[in-house]
């Protein structure tokens, strides 16, 4: 199992800036975002879509410094009711798939999107609750535009070679496992996680029971390592769904937390042995974005607890059940 990270964090340094603190690093495996909310600071789409040259150079660069990447990131919302901005972000998506069958990379992670609860609304509408009834029509009329959408993109990825990982996200249609699954199951293989175990956590869900449960399904197709705390006080006053704004830590009810910070070093080795467990055994993608500590040295506290729970070999024969 490889050790990646994916980039914005380092949106201050070239790629090749990138690539060289990475590698001191010991990383193996890199995931750029190529659009969206990640940006593209270190892989232009623009630049290297179609261009064989840029994408020669790219392959050299990458392996100068022994690395590969593991998913290209376009994160946004393809099926938001405004139109201009669902076709921005359904192009960022399509291209993004091409580029990532033109450098021979698997998956690109993004959002499920999320519609309006309805044809004539103006803003997304995440619907939590079956009512009052209208909720529930809602819900219907967003599992229809998804499917419709999804399927005709799991179609265009298939003919790139390309798997798409969506991140299970609130705010999104697909925040939870069989959210996941339910959309796998109506749209086809290509569809399935970016498994990011950060926003299970605080919704009270067992992330290696949820492993378990896309794992099941063959539904992993990529892997975010990132952390959660949650604060007890808060979220027993106000519970989980915190509308504090994210740099007013002492008042959340949870904070997004570094590898190791939120959950123990037992708890990642867990998580990988699982994964290994359901078939899983390529690369963990550190995210950061805790806001206690800098991007470094966050990635560096991340990288040190996660060489210690990843397995470097394949697993030998089981002589003892002999």
């Amino acid at each position: 199992m490889d050790i990646g990270v994916h980039t914005p964090p380092l949106a201050d340094e070239s790629l090749e800036g990138a690539l060289s603190f990475l590698d001191d690093q010991g990383v193996d495996a890199i995931e750029p975002g190529v659009g969206g909310h990640p940006g593209e600071d270190h892989l232009s789409r623009e630049e290297y879509l179609d261009d064989e040259t840029a994408q020669e150079e790219l392959d050299d660069l990458l392996e100068a410094y022994g690395m590969r990447i593991s998913a290209l990131a376009t994160h946004n919302n393809p099926l938001h009711p405004d139109d201009d901005r669902a076709e921005r972000a359904d192009t960022e998506l399509r291209e993004a798939v091409r580029l990532a069958g033109q450098l021979e990379v698997g998956a690109v992670t993004c959002f499920s999107g999320l519609p309006a609860g309805g044809p004539n609304d103006a803003v997304p509408n995440w619907i939590t609750a079956p009512w009052p009834p209208e909720h529930d029509e809602a819900l219907d009329y967003q599992w229809d535009r998804a499917g419709e959408y999804w399927s005709e993109l799991a179609e265009f990825a298939d003919d790139h070679g390309v798997d798409i990982a969506i991140e299970m996200h609130p705010n999104m249609l697909v925040y939870e496992p069989h959210g996941m699954a339910r959309l796998r199951d109506e749209t086809g293989d290509r569809i399935g996680a970016n498994f990011d175990p950060s926003h299970l956590y605080w919704q009270g869900i067992s992330v290696t029971d949820a492993i378990r449960y896309l794992g099941e399904r063959d539904a992993i197709h990529h892997v975010h390592a990132k952390d959660t705390g949650i604060y007890g006080a808060n979220a027993r006053e106000k519970g989980v769904l915190d509308t504090t704004p994210y740099d007013d830590e002492p008042n959340r009810s949870w904070l997004f937390r570094s590898v190791g910070y939120g959950h123990d070093e037992s708890h990642w080795k867990d998580i990988v042995s699982t994964l290994r467990m359901v078939g899983y055994d390529d690369v963990l993608s550190i995210e950061h974005e805790d806001s206690l500590t800098s991007s470094r040295e966050g990635l560096e506290k991340a990288i040190d607890v996660l060489e210690r729970a990843t397995f470097e070999t394949e697993p030998g024969e089981a002589y003892w059940a002999e």
